[in-house]
């Protein structure tokens, strides 16, 4: 196992970079002596005190993309029983000024967004202004550059104020881990000038299932981040052989499951309190050589959203099978001379998901993306129960 020598390596060039002394609890690896729980060694060294799992929270996030801002959605939002609605996104130019020529930008300040967030602000549910910056040499210009990190805060400040929003999530990805004690500085003064002009308001982050998304939201919550949503799922994408997008357990036999990515969280020291567990409403899809669970890929896998799919879903003769070592949904069905095999989280299979934000202690759970579950209620019934902390419902 390599997860243990990764997340010691990446925190500590986080140390360094903020001067900081970050420690992290052992891990647990193949070898009895050094599971959780362990006896005392044979030296006399008395096993750790494990700390107590906070009271588990409840909250929602949904975060709501741009191209799914069309003429229903405000309606599906207001359906659905969310604590937060992220309004994804927007982004920088390289001078640090908000680029207002993007399709997000034109959506959430267009009157769709603006419907999403006053609608949001009657029923007392949260909103927040999305920042997005994708892209390595994007971010390795940005978080070099502290003037043009000062006028995205200030933009994304006075953005935030115009909209009337609660809060804005930053969502970095493809950054080099040499910048991750900046990008903390970052969230740090954004949160802080955000909070000067709305005393109210929060700044959530989003990061990866990984270890160097551990490390930025350790970075993060030590420059006062209020919520981490740790995105639990891309854990198959186009390139991989078929399987869950959020694995509970791995037909190939990796770790990376949801379990080892809270594990990592857990072990940086991220609070669990703070921490969002998000969740996939959308699927994958693969040619697959044959109609079994497990089949190889032929070719590429694609992303696959339920909505767009729901011919395929209430077809007579769809017969999805339950993976019950991934946890997750299997519909194999017929492409001409060959097959396509879609892997795709249902209420039922997102049950035992969602229990892990319970069990863990977390903060609640959240999803990528709301929308792409439009048609079908039966997601919207188990949001509601996990919200209200009436999910009880056995794993399938």
């Amino acid at each position: 196992m390599t997860r243990r020598p990764v997340v010691v390596v990446v925190l500590v060039v986080l140390a360094l970079g903020i001067g900081l002394t970050v420690t992290s609890r052992p891990a647990s690896s193949d070898h009895a002596a050094d599971a959780p729980g362990a006896s005392a060694s044979a030296a006399g060294t008395a096993a750790p005190t494990p700390s107590p799992i906070p009271i588990p929270g409840h909250e929602v996030y949904g975060f709501v993309p741009y191209w799914e801002m069309d003429g229903t959605i405000a309606d599906h939002i207001a359906a659905t029983d969310l604590s937060t609605v992220g309004l994804f996104s927007v982004t920088h130019r390289k001078n640090g000024s908000l680029s207002t020529g993007e399709n997000g930008y034109k959506r959430i300040t267009g009157p769709i967004g603006r419907k999403i967030i006053a609608d949001a602000r009657k029923r007392g549910v949260r909103t927040e202004l999305v920042y997005t910056s994708f892209g390595a040499s994007k971010n390795d210009a940005f978080f070099t550059d502290s003037d043009a990190r000062d006028r995205t805060v200030a933009e994304l400040v006075a953005l935030a104020g115009d909209l009337k929003v609660d809060g804005i999530n930053v969502d970095v990805e493809q950054m080099d881990v040499d910048h991750i004690g900046v990008y903390g500085e970052f969230v740090g003064r954004l949160r802080a000038a955000l909070r000067e002009a709305n005393p109210a308001a929060q700044v959530s982050v989003a990061t990866t299932a990984n270890a160097k998304g551990a490390a930025m939201a350790l970075a993060a919550t030590l420059n006062g981040a209020d919520r981490v949503f740790m995105m639990g799922y891309d854990y198959r994408v186009g390139g991989s052989e078929p399987g869950a997008s959020a694995p509970l357990a791995r037909r190939d036999g990796s770790e990376r499951t949801l379990a080892w990515s809270l594990d990592l969280y857990r072990d940086a020291g991220v609070p669990p309190e703070k921490t969002i567990l998000g969740l996939p409403l959308y699927g994958m899809v693969w040619p697959v050589a044959g109609p079994g669970i497990g089949a190889e890929a032929t070719g590429p896998g694609q992303i696959w959203v339920p909505r767009r799919n729901l011919a395929t879903l209430e077809a007579p003769t769809a017969s999805p099978a339950y993976d019950a070592i991934e946890g997750v949904e299997v519909l194999t069905v017929p492409d001409g001379a060959g097959w396509q095999a879609v892997y795709y989280d249902t209420p039922q299979s997102l049950v035992p998901k969602l229990s892990l934000a319970d069990d863990r202690g977390l903060a609640g759970a959240g999803f990528w993306a709301v929308g792409y579950e439009r048609g079908l209620p039966e997601y919207t019934t188990l949001i509601s129960k996990f919200h209200s902390g009436r999910l009880t419902a056995a794993a399938p």
